[in-house]
């Protein structure tokens, strides 16, 4: 089994001093208030399973509130007349905010994620100040075209903001999954009505606050704390809202999607579950392989959309890759998001934690075989082993469905063809990876899997430049690049008659 260091906050405390919660309250139209129905409810730290504070809950009339306020901001306020380089200025302090802070923050997300607070400080929190950087370089470079029409005519496009944007963001990533969604709409000159994930709001309110401090004015960030199906809904279906961005399930993203058509028919953007496979050939490095492999499972407890939970082997290798993989997982330290040693903290909150423990159960049942983990660890805390099945097969609930944890399930091959299929076997098309040292091999396979991202020796290789989303029901839209920047702009076509042009 998995190493174990234990999870107290007293511990914690021996680790790093944690930092009072500052905001619990909605942020909208640049002052934090109370909800208008004055409920709240409660954070929970999955380390403990302690209420560390409670939150203000927002509901339908919060979001009008919210909405109202972007949408002033939007029809009559400075943000989307400013240039291009004056909001890039502005989101270029709120990235040096980040950074000055990044102490406090990385704390908010591991009492309230579960997630490592020396991995937040190194990995999500300057990721999140990378993209607001790459998109403020971006917002002073939007172009339109010049268009060579027919008969007496010219003709130019430009692109301008789409206008109120909702984002709904999860938890398992609430630093990164907040400046994924917020950079590239910010840099459009959009406004904004954000609800975060109610298992993980702290960051997010921090946000909002750093926000204020930049100089981005009152209006053109919002964020709402609450529940999907109450303030996620009136974001999804509210008539004055121009765009959904959301990332999630596949279920909460079909009914957002109904939402919108619903009501004005605003376009979306989904981001949704995956089942992402790793396939390793014959003459992959046994130890590189092995890594990539465990680490794209585990990495974030296993709370990652694209996580490599179904590791396909050619069957040359096969037994040597489940031997790595069965002796990290024994080494793999389970413990404390606060100290250093730890690799895995707790999983983010108690109804995730049930419904991991209920899959691995369901592996038991259907006949795959346990190589190790597979149990709670602790009195406290959402802890659980890092999980490895062998002998499942394609049917099988495992292998199917998107567990969001640390479970992986670990197959063979034997041709090129069946891997291809074997991969395909999903209705989800989130992303993919390939470790071989055969160029031919990577370039068919890559091109025969449908899913929105491959890696190919090497997984979970993100960077802010790189395009990301789904194809199937992992969704559609993107997510980084240039890509998601385009998502909040609307392309407008202006045509002129030229009379008497000396040439067509």
């Amino acid at each position: 089994m998995a190493s174990h260091c234990n999870g107290s906050s007293d511990r914690s405390e021996s680790f790093v001093k944690i930092p009072p919660i500052k905001f619990t309250k909605l942020f909208i139209n640049g002052e934090f208030v109370d909800s208008i129905s004055g409920k709240t409810f409660e954070v929970v730290d999955p380390r403990t399973e302690a209420v560390v504070t409670r939150v203000s809950e927002g509901n339908a009339e919060d979001v009008y509130l919210a909405v109202k306020a972007a949408r002033q901001a939007f029809d009559h306020g400075p943000w989307p007349r400013l240039s291009g380089s004056e909001r890039g200025r502005i989101m270029m302090k709120f990235a040096d905010l980040i950074e000055e802070n990044i102490e406090e923050i990385a704390a908010l997300d591991a009492i309230n994620a579960g997630k490592l607070f020396a991995l937040c400080k190194v990995l999500d929190l300057p990721l999140a100040a990378r993209t607001l950087r790459y998109y403020a370089g971006a917002a002073d470079k939007i172009h339109g075209t010049v268009l060579k029409l027919s008969k007496g005519l010219q003709g130019y496009t430009f692109r301008e903001p789409i206008g109120v944007v909702g984002q709904i963001i999860p938890w398992n990533f609430p630093t990164i999954m907040f400046f994924m969604k917020t950079a590239p709409a910010l840099a459009a000159g959009c406004t904004i009505v954000l609800k975060p994930a109610e298992q993980t709001p702290l960051s997010a309110l921090y946000y909002a606050h750093l926000a204020k401090l930049a100089g981005i004015p009152n209006g053109v960030l919002n964020v709402v704390n609450g529940f999907g199906e109450t303030a996620g809904a009136a974001i999804s279906s509210h008539m004055d809202i121009d765009k959904v961005s959301f990332t999630g399930s596949t279920e909460a993203g079909r009914k957002i999607m109904a939402a919108a058509a619903a009501s004005n028919l605003k376009p979306v953007s989904l981001e949704l579950g995956g089942k992402s496979p790793l396939l390793i050939f014959d003459d992959a490095d046994i130890d590189q392989a092995a890594d990539f492999a465990f680490r794209g499972m585990f990495f974030n407890k296993g709370e990652v959309c694209v996580a490599s939970s179904r590791v396909y082997v050619q069957e040359g290798i096969y037994e040597k890759i489940e031997k790595k993989l069965v002796e990290k997982a024994k080494s793999w330290i389970v413990g404390d998001p606060f100290d250093p040693r730890v690799d895995q903290g707790p999983q983010t909150d108690k109804k995730q934690f049930e419904k991991i423990l209920s899959y691995i159960e369901h592996g038991k049942r259907e006949g795959a075989t346990l190589l190790t983990g597979g149990k709670p660890i602790g009195q406290k805390g959402y802890y659980i082993e890092p999980t490895i099945f062998a002998d499942v097969k394609d049917d099988m609930i495992i292998a199917k469905e998107e567990i969001f944890g640390p479970v992986l399930s670990l197959m063979k091959f034997k041709t090129m063809e069946e891997a291809i299929k074997k991969a395909n076997s999903t209705n989800y098309g989130l992303a993919a990876g390939i470790i071989t040292k055969d160029l031919n091999v990577a370039n068919t396979v890559s091109r025969s899997i449908r899913a929105g991202i491959i890696w190919i020796n090497c997984y979970t290789a993100f960077d802010v430049d790189c395009p990301y989303g789904g194809y199937k029901t992992s969704g559609f839209g993107r997510d980084y690049g240039l890509d998601a920047l385009n998502q909040y702009l609307q392309i407008k076509s202006v045509v002129t008659p030229i009379h008497n042009s000396p040439w067509h």
